[in-house]
């Protein structure tokens, strides 16, 4: 069985940076992180490997270092914690960051915020917590939300959570503007480069492969996107979160599996599924 990469996957330079600092900063005393660092139970296994204490919530944080993760939070919960005399450290991945600045351009500008995202998400959660009021959609029904909320003649600032697919995005912008017409609908293209690069690998990889497996935790939403996309795509598709989650049945008769990862995916790990699937007996 011949095996495929895709000529773009795994782990971006955001979640680089931000497991480079949490280990830096567990070498120079007691760290709580905030969260999960990354969607990854393979970097979150080495956080805790590391000595830093994971918390949920703001006022369960016990040490005076306070790492934020990767998917960013809002400047009020900061404040918070800066008040309560933590040293606050950011990980928040820089494309998280110009989402949380596009954002609040369009809300300056008089714009009613929209966020295209999953309402309970960690990065989301973050983009609109400063916020007095704010609509969030993943799907086209949702938009009945705006429903009598806007008027003729105002603004929709729009932004997408960074790991949505662009199509899904664009689609949805389209239908904001059908369904307002009357309305302006001002959108900011937020999804992060390394998302769309991977999302555009897909089907490249999905035209030369019998099967595909998507390597990320299962908690990733650009992994679980990256699944859905190769499903519609037309080929069997299975999410894994590393080798020992592989099953050889799902292999059998195939001539040529494909290979991607989501973007807080360890290169180690990829390479375990890789070598997996190599030894595999026809």
């Amino acid at each position: 069985m011949e095996v495929r990469m895709a000529d773009h996957m795994g782990m971006c330079f955001g979640v680089r940076d931000a497991i480079d600092l949490a280990l830096r900063l567990t070498r120079q005393g007691p760290l709580t992180i905030l969260g999960d660092l990354v969607h990854n139970p393979d970097v979150v296994n080495q956080m805790d490997a590391a000595g830093a204490v994971r918390v949920r919530q703001p006022e369960e944080v016990q040490t005076r270092a306070l790492l934020l993760t990767a998917h960013g939070t809002s400047q009020q919960v900061k404040q918070q914690l800066r008040e309560k005399g933590h040293q606050v450290h950011d990980a928040t991945c820089p494309l998280v960051k110009r989402a949380h600045l596009a954002l609040g351009k369009l809300v300056a500008e008089g714009c009613h915020p929209v966020v295209i995202g999953q309402a309970n998400h960690v990065e989301v959660r973050g983009l609109v917590g400063d916020l007095a009021e704010f609509t969030v959609v993943l799907k086209e029904e949702d938009l009945q939300q705006l429903d009598g909320r806007v008027l003729p003649g105002t603004c929709l600032g729009v932004v997408a959570q960074t790991t949505q697919p662009l199509s899904l995005v664009l689609d949805l912008v389209a239908a904001l503007r059908r369904r307002f017409p009357q309305v302006q609908v001002r959108f900011i293209d937020t999804v992060c480069q390394p998302t769309k690069d991977r999302q555009e690998a897909m089907p490249r990889l999905a035209a030369v492969s019998d099967v595909i497996v998507v390597v990320g935790g299962p908690d990733s939403n650009n992994s679980r996107k990256l699944t859905e996309l190769a499903r519609s795509l037309g080929r069997p598709a299975y999410q894994v979160a590393g080798a020992s989650e592989l099953r050889p049945g799902w292999f059998a008769g195939v001539r040529v599996v494909g290979v991607t990862a989501g973007t807080s995916t360890p290169d180690h790990i990829i390479e375990e599924v890789r070598e997996w699937l190599e030894a595999l007996e026809p």
